[in-house]
C-alpha cells in the first residue's frame, strides 16, 4: 500500500488535525490544480516553515505590494527605450505555477481582483495564501477565500505535530462518481448554510483527488467524508439542529423493495454530517457573530485618496493640475509604443510625450480617528449605571490610546452640557477628568448631542474621522433651552439626531438603563446608529460590546 494511502486510512479512523488537513490539501492541489488553493492562517514560525518546505521548487512568491507591472504581461520600458522598438516582458502570472502570497490579509482589492481572475481562467495556477492576521477581523479578501477549496489554521499546532513531508510525483487517474454522491454533497452543504455553488464543486473535486491518491477507481464513502471535512467545515454559516429521532419502519423484503439508483451510495447523511461537524472550527459561533456586527466606526480612521502623500496606489490617466504629481515611469510606459510613429510624423528625435500619455500618482492615507464620548451624568444615570459607564469609558480610552486614536469627553447634566476634555491622546489626563465627573440633576440629552456634534464638525474640518459614542439611559427631561419639559426634550433630541444623519456623523448609542428604552432605540434609528442595550452589564462587558461595534 502506498505511503499516502496508508496515512489517509489512518486519518479516516481518527479526528484529523489541522496539520494533517494542510498536508493533505497541498497534496490534493498537486493532483488537481482546479481546486484553486488554500488559506493557511499561521504566524511566522517553525510550523509554517515546515509546511512551506514541502512545496514545489518552482513556487512563485508574491507580496501584497506588487503591482500590475510585475504580475501581468506588459511593456519592458528600459529595453524599449534602449532598442527603439516595443519590447514586452512576461509577468509572474503568465505561466501556470503554484503561487504563494505572504501577508495575504493585507492584499489590496486591486490585487485580489487580478489573482481572482487568474484563478477563474483555470490555466493551472494554485494559490497558497499565508494569513498572518492577529485579530479576527484581519483575514484574506473574501473573494479570494471563496475561490480556493481549503482553509486551515495552524496557530495552535504544536511543533511536535509539524512532521516534514514531500509532495512526490502526482497520481492522476480517471475516477468514477457513484450515483447519489453529488446529491449528498449538496444536501450537507445546504444543512450547513453554505450557499456557494463553488463549495459543492470543490468537495466533489477533492473527493475524486483523494480517490486517485489512494488508487481507487470510484469515490468511496471514506473519500467523500474526508473531502467534506476539508472543503465544507470552514465554510459553514450555521450549526444544523438535530432532528428528533423517529421510529424507523421495518425493512421490507428484498423481493418487494426494488433498489433505486440513489441507493448505490449507502453512506447515511447523518454520519456524513457528524463527520463534518467534528471538523468545525471551535470558535465558529464567535466568527459568525463578528460577521453580523453593524458598527459605524472605522477601526483606523477613514481612507482618503489624494495625489500628495500616503501609501502609493496604481496611477491613473490625468492632467497636471492642482499640484498633482506625474508618474514618470507610467507616463513613459504609455508613450513608448508610439515613439516610432511620432518620430515619423514630426521628423524629430527624442522622446515624444502627448497629453494623453500623462499618468498621475495617487496615494491613500488614513485619517486619525476621534472618539467623542458623550456621557450622561444626570441623576437617573448616577443612581443606576454611572459607575459602570465610567469604568467602561476608562477601558475604552485605554484601547483608544493603544490604537493612537484621539479621544474627547463631553458630559451632560442639569440643564447644559460641558466639554470636559478636548481631543487629546493623553490617557492620564483623560482618566483624571473622567474620575472627577460628578452626577446629579436633569438629563439634557439634546444639549449633550449638540456639544458632541460641534466637536465632530470641528474634527472633520481638521481631516479627522469622528465617531460619537452616546452613553445614556434615554430619559431626557430637559429641553435645549434649559426648560424642564420632557416632551420638548424628546423632540429636541430627535431634531439633533436628524442633523447627525444629514451630516453623516458616525455614532453609537449605548443604553445604560436597567431596562432597554424604546425611545432610545427609536433615536438610534433616526441617527442611523448602532443601538446597544446593555442591562446588567459590568464595565468589562460594556467595554467589549462597544469595542466590537466600533471595529466591525
Amino acid at each position: 500500500m502506498p505511503v499516502w494511502a496508508a496515512w489517509l486510512k489512518m486519518c479516516s479512523a481518527k479526528q484529523m488535525s489541522q496539520w494533517d488537513m494542510a498536508a493533505l490539501a497541498l497534496r490534493l492541489l498537486a493532483i488537481d490544480p482546479s481546486l484553486g488553493g488554500i488559506v493557511v492562517r499561521a504566524r511566522c514560525g517553525p510550523v509554517r516553515q515546515c509546511l512551506t518546505q514541502g512545496l514545489s521548487n518552482n513556487l512563485v512568491r508574491l507580496h501584497p505590494t506588487m503591482g500590475d507591472d510585475v504580475l501581468c504581461d506588459g511593456l519592458d520600458l528600459s529595453a524599449t527605450l534602449a532598442q527603439g522598438r516595443m519590447v514586452t516582458r512576461q509577468g509572474l502570472l503568465t505561466d501556470p505555477a503554484p503561487l504563494m502570497l505572504a501577508m495575504a490579509e493585507r492584499t489590496p482589492p486591486h490585487m485580489a481582483a487580478v489573482l481572482g481572475q487568474t484563478l477563474d481562467t483555470a490555466k493551472g495556477h494554485t494559490l497558497i495564501m499565508l494569513d498572518e492576521g492577529a485579530d479576527a477581523d484581519e483575514a484574506v479578501p473574501a473573494g479570494l477565500a471563496e475561490r480556493v477549496a481549503f482553509n486551515v489554521d495552524l496557530n495552535e499546532t504544536p511543533i511536535g505535530e509539524a512532521i516534514a513531508f514531500d509532495i512526490d510525483e502526482t497520481r492522476r487517474s480517471v475516477v468514477q462518481v457513484p450515483d447519489g454522491c453529488i446529491h449528498k454533497i449538496v444536501s450537507i452543504a445546504g444543512q450547513l448554510g453554505i450557499e456557494s455553488a463553488r463549495a459543492a464543486s470543490f468537495a466533489l473535486k477533492a473527493a475524486k483527488a483523494i480517490a486517485a491518491l489512494q488508487g481507487h477507481g470510484e469515490i468511496t464513502e471514506d473519500d467523500l467524508t474526508l473531502a467534506c471535512q476539508l472543503v465544507l467545515a470552514h465554510r459553514a454559516t450555521r450549526i444544523p439542529e438535530k432532528q428528533p429521532e423517529q421510529e424507523q419502519p421495518e425493512p421490507e423484503s428484498q423481493s418487494e423493495a426494488p433498489q433505486s439508483d440513489d441507493e448505490s451510495f449507502q453512506l447515511p447523511d447523518e454520519i456524513l454530517l457528524e463527520a463534518v461537524l467534528a471538523s468545525l472550527p471551535p470558535n465558529l459561533l464567535a466568527q459568525l457573530q463578528s460577521k453580523t456586527r453593524t458598527g459605524k466606526g472605522a477601526g483606523s480612521g477613514a481612507k482618503q485618496k489624494g495625489n500628495r502623500r500616503g501609501r502609493p496606489l496604481p496611477s491613473r490617466a490625468g492632467k497636471r493640475m492642482d499640484g498633482a504629481r506625474i508618474d514618470l515611469i507610467g507616463t513613459l510606459r504609455n508613450a513608448a509604443p508610439w515613439q516610432t510613429i511620432r518620430k515619423r510624423e514630426t521628423g524629430r528625435n527624442g522622446i515624444h510625450i502627448r497629453s494623453r500619455d500623462i499618468q498621475i500618482k495617487r496615494f491613500e492615507d488614513r485619517s486619525d480617528r476621534l472618539l467623542i464620548f458623550a456621557v450622561d451624568a444626570s441623576g437617573s444615570a448616577a443612581l443606576s449605571r454611572l459607575a459602570e459607564a465610567k469604568g467602561a469609558v476608562e477601558l475604552l480610552l485605554a484601547e483608544a490610546y493603544a490604537r493612537r486614536d484621539y479621544v474627547s469627553l463631553v458630559a451632560f447634566r442639569g440643564d447644559s452640557a460641558e466639554t470636559l476634555l478636548p481631543p487629546t491622546r493623553s490617557l492620564v489626563q483623560t482618566k483624571r477628568r473622567l474620575a472627577d465627573l460628578p452626577g446629579g440633576g436633569g438629563t439634557p440629552l439634546a444639549a449633550g448631542m449638540e456639544a458632541a456634534f460641534a466637536q465632530a464638525l470641528q474634527a472633520r474640518r481638521k481631516g479627522m474621522t469622528p465617531t460619537v459614542c452616546i452613553l445614556t439611559d434615554g430619559r431626557a427631561n430637559v429641553a435645549r433651552d434649559g426648560s424642564a419639559n420632557r416632551v420638548q426634550a424628546g423632540a429636541d433630541a430627535e431634531d439633533m439626531a436628524r442633523i447627525f444623519h444629514v451630516n453623516h456623523i458616525d455614532s453609537l448609542v449605548i443604553d445604560t438603563g436597567n431596562r432597554p428604552e424604546p425611545k432610545l432605540r427609536a433615536l438610534a434609528g433616526t441617527l442611523d446608529a448602532t443601538y446597544l442595550p446593555l442591562p446588567r452589564a459590568n464595565a468589562e462587558r460594556l467595554s467589549e460590546a462597544v469595542s466590537a461595534a466600533l471595529d466591525p
